[in-house]
């Protein structure tokens, strides 16, 4: 289990909101705004070797802060937010290891197909993420699009996404209902999905303490890897990170290297 981080844009600023407000009908609940750049944490990241954390654009105007932080740290993070197979090259060019896409690929209520393939043919295989926001529904997960608003027809299940995975490189899971509202992890999805992938495969969403995290290590059995936001003291809340840097690296060691 590795420790992913993130740095969510907002409105230029790095900000930590919950998921769900974010729409045009009603305020949007910020648990935390930062006085620190987006190329200050991507520092931070940088110095702590963590790799394959993602910058998240949550609208429009966050495309120069995005940059800064590619450029602070390059090869070292991903992309996401508005990625289109028009403009994902140019991250790359800026430093992104990995574009992430979910609403270009998902329209409709469907997966399209030809938005997959024409990304894939421009970035390739190798530096694609997809990013799958589920909900459960009638006992069932399925990915939500149009700001985690509108149920699409894409069911996360193990044939699902072994065929999806054949167009991508790793997977990013957001838990939607409990995204950014540091209430403890989803077990149920992060059980499922343990039972589901077979690539690198990241959980956002709940997570708020040490106790969460070994939780988490045992419900997905060592095959995925984690991020937190708004639980973290640098951004707001109380669980310090140098504490989840040192206990995922301390379960890194114990594993020992790899095969």
């Amino acid at each position: 289990m590795n420790f992913r981080p993130c740095i969510d844009l907002h409105q230029g600023k790095v900000k930590q909101i919950v998921g769900e407000t974010l729409n045009d009908h009603r305020p949007v609940i910020e648990n935390f705004v930062s006085d620190q750049s987006s190329s200050y944490y991507a520092a931070m990241f940088k110095q702590d070797g963590l790799r394959g954390g993602h910058v998240i654009m949550l609208g429009g105007g966050n495309e120069a802060a995005a940059v800064a932080a590619l450029q602070e740290y390059p090869g070292g993070l991903q992309i996401g937010g508005g990625i289109t197979a028009e403009n994902a090259v140019s991250y790359l060019e800026q430093g992104a290891s990995h574009v992430v896409v979910t609403s270009y690929i998902f329209r409709d209520g469907e997966l399209n197909m030809d938005h997959l393939h024409k990304i894939v043919s421009e970035v390739g295989k190798d530096r694609l993420v997809i990013d799958l926001s589920c909900k459960e529904k009638d006992g069932k997960w399925f990915v939500v699009t149009n700001q985690w608003k509108t149920f699409s027809q894409f069911e996360v299940n193990v044939e699902n996404l072994q065929e999806l995975q054949s167009y991508c490189d790793e997977f990013l899971i957001h838990a939607v209902d409990v995204e950014g509202k540091r209430t403890g992890i989803h077990r149920q999805l992060i059980e499922h999905l343990a039972d589901c992938v077979s690539i690198p495969t990241t959980y956002a969403g709940g997570a708020r303490s040490l106790e969460d995290l070994e939780l988490f290590g045992k419900l997905g059995r060592g095959k995925l890897d984690i991020t937190i936001g708004s639980a973290l003291d640098i951004f707001g809340g109380t669980l310090p990170y140098r504490q989840v840097v040192n206990y995922c690296r301390g379960l890194r060691a114990e594993a020992g290297p790899a095969n």
